[in-house]
């Protein structure tokens, strides 16, 4: 709960006006598909979207029909048929409508809350510069190349692309209801996730079912965990400073060596993935049912906001970042909200599971009964 309280004060003190200037755009910025923003930071480093504030008619897929397959570059392709219209993302005002020699015709819409949505390989262009559009409004018709019909699509934020599934889901076509945090780091642009809403239907890696929809408590046994489909978070280490005692630690430090590679412990959605004050570069990952851990002081983190990893997946590298003073993993398990032992479900020494099942109610709840 502290660390959600802080990432929404960080999100309420450094909001900045993300308004760019409608009809008005340099000639730079009507030629090239990634430029800056003017005024996008000058307030601050960091501003928020809120994607839940959102109603039905402010947000469209760009081809309803079609098939999105993330590619390289964080750009998204969307296969269709001939003859489909591409449709705004977002309200907006179009900034550049031109013929690009590798793309094609392309559009960049810029949008109010700060964003610019890219569409590229269209056949023709049926919108001007200047012009404003809303959600769901035709801005072209999509083109052909090496026999498909496709759109390629990204979302950039400043110039820069950013993974487009931390908006929207590419298989549900479902854009995701919480808020982004948007921060300026030097050279590139980060993109972390405030709020519970992380849409999980198209992850084959776990259930997606909520097992309290029907009842107020659930019982995991631990002991029926299948291999693969949990791990421990940085094999090989020791714990160095367990959770709890007097210091009130809220997890647990496990040590191994520098640039040491950590997993995921179970499959889940990566909620998270930035700088986050004494926890240096730390990772949150959301899996089934209520259940989340954190990884911090990291050196390098290896995931992104939106990305689905398996356990045992390597997501980033031990460091001393925030306020380590030494490299190790900072490690929690999180519940409905509620930070709990680690020692729950990992028994630290064997880097296995416990013999044990938890019990787990619907308000937050989780007792250990030893099988």
């Amino acid at each position: 709960m502290r660390i959600k309280k802080l990432l929404l004060a960080i999100a309420t003190l450094t909001l900045v006006s993300a308004t760019p200037v409608k009809h008005q755009f340099t000639a730079a910025e009507q030629q090239q598909i990634s430029i800056s923003t003017p005024g996008l930071f000058s307030r601050s480093n960091a501003f928020n979207i809120d994607l839940d504030a959102l109603k039905p008619n402010e947000y469209s897929f760009p081809l309803p029909v079609g098939k999105a397959t993330l590619r390289k570059n964080n750009v998204v392709e969307i296969t269709t048929k001939d003859g489909d219209a591409v449709k705004a993302m977002f309200e907006g005002t179009v900034r550049l409508s031109r013929k690009h020699p590798d793309t094609g015709y392309v559009i960049v819409i810029r949008h109010r809350n700060g964003l610019e949505t890219v569409y590229a390989n269209n056949a023709e262009n049926v919108v001007e510069v200047g012009q404003h559009v809303r959600a769901g409004q035709t801005i072209a018709i999509v083109g052909q190349r090496n026999g498909k019909f496709y759109c390629d699509f990204s979302i950039m934020i400043d110039g820069k692309r950013i993974n487009p599934t931390a908006v929207v889901g590419l298989g549900s076509h479902r854009l995701h209801r919480h808020t982004l945090l948007c921060e300026k780091q030097y050279n590139y642009i980060n993109v972390s996730t405030i709020g519970e809403k992380v849409d999980f239907d198209e992850s084959t890696n776990f259930t997606t079912e909520d097992v309290f929809t029907k009842q107020s408590t659930y019982k995991w046994n631990l002991e029926e965990m299948k291999k693969g489909t949990w791990a421990y978070p940085l094999p090989g280490a020791k714990v160095i400073s367990p959770y709890g005692g007097r210091r009130r630690h809220s997890g647990v430090d496990l040590k191994t060596k520098p640039k040491d590679e950590i997993v995921a412990a179970f499959d889940g959605v990566v909620t998270r993935s930035a700088t986050h004050y004494g926890y240096g570069l730390c990772i949150v990952i959301k899996h089934a049912n209520g259940l989340e851990t954190l990884y911090s002081h990291q050196h390098k983190n290896l995931v992104k906001v939106g990305d689905k990893v398996k356990a045992g997946q390597v997501i980033g590298l031990t460091g001393r970042t925030g306020r380590a003073t030494t490299e190790h993993l900072h490690f929690e398990t999180i519940f409905k909200g509620r930070r709990f032992n680690p020692n729950l479900i990992f028994e630290h020494n064997s880097r296995g599971l416990q013999k044990a099942t938890l019990i787990l109610t619907k308000n937050g709840g989780i007792t250990q009964k030893r099988n």
